[in-house]
């Protein structure tokens, strides 16, 4: 059986990490560095770094910033943010990431997560796919940090993204980020159903029993940001309270 995972969610604006609730990210919480070190000593099994400032700003992956952070890094990485060609994705490899999300990219340039699957392999393909329940309770997808309604339900883009080699989805509601509101059980549970890739659950983390609930309706993984930093949450606890509920997960020796 697959362990199921714990994973940081770390925000870089320029070169600072911020946090916020539903994309509005503002308040400066550390150095990515700094975030890596404290990290390696809790008992994480992957650690995602997005760079929600560079899509906007039409920059690139800070390659430089990796490599320093990879090397850091005693666990696994997925980076993303500014990943915009097959360029990006072998140097973001190239100097350390594990994984490589994109999010813009992969809706304007679907045939980028074809190459990327194609050339690096479906294991360090992410697609990172943000959404909303709308009125009308669908599940609509969004792009350029949530500003972009897309037309595309989320169930039909993670079909979508499947199909063209994604290994794994990285799936968000925009509206519950950064609240400690719950996770989209509903939303989780759907696109599980639809594809066969592993679902990380990301966006609005409540609690231990919240994280119990995202991997019952479906998730492989749970992803949080501010369960982390505004609580007294931690990933060793999360994982002994997983544990404790049945759910296959990595323990520390002696956890």
């Amino acid at each position: 059986m697959l362990k199921v995972r714990v994973i940081p969610t770390l925000l870089l604006r320029e070169v600072g990490l911020v946090k916020g609730a539903g994309f509005d990210s503002w308040r400066a919480v550390g150095t990515p560095l700094q975030a890596v070190k404290v990290y390696n000593r809790r008992d994480v099994d992957e650690l995602v770094l997005l760079d929600i400032g560079a899509t906007p700003a039409g920059a690139g992956p800070d390659f430089d910033m990796i490599g320093t952070l990879a090397r850091e890094s005693m666990v696994p990485m997925t980076i993303g943010g500014g990943v915009a060609s097959i360029e990006h994705f072998r140097r973001a490899l190239q100097v350390g990431a594990d994984k490589v999300a994109i999010n813009s990219a992969a809706f304007r340039t679907p045939e980028l997560i074809d190459r990327a699957a194609d050339q690096c392999g479906s294991q360090a393909v992410v697609v990172s796919i943000d959404y909303r329940v709308e009125a009308d309770g669908s599940r609509m997808t969004y792009i350029g940090c949530g500003t972009e309604r897309t037309g595309w339900t989320v169930v039909d883009w993670a079909r979508e993204a499947e199909q063209r080699g994604a290994g794994e989805i990285l799936l968000c509601e925009i509206d519950r980020d950064g609240t400690l509101g719950g996770y989209d059980l509903t939303g989780i549970q759907s696109v599980a159903q639809a594809v066969s890739i592993p679902v990380v659950a990301s966006g609005g983390a409540r609690d231990y029993a919240d994280m119990v609930s995202a991997i019952r309706s479906g998730a492989d993984a749970v992803a949080a940001g501010a369960l982390y930093l505004f609580t007294q949450s931690t990933p060793g606890e999360a994982k002994r309270h997983m544990a404790d509920a049945g759910i296959a997960v990595r323990l520390a020796p002696g956890s």
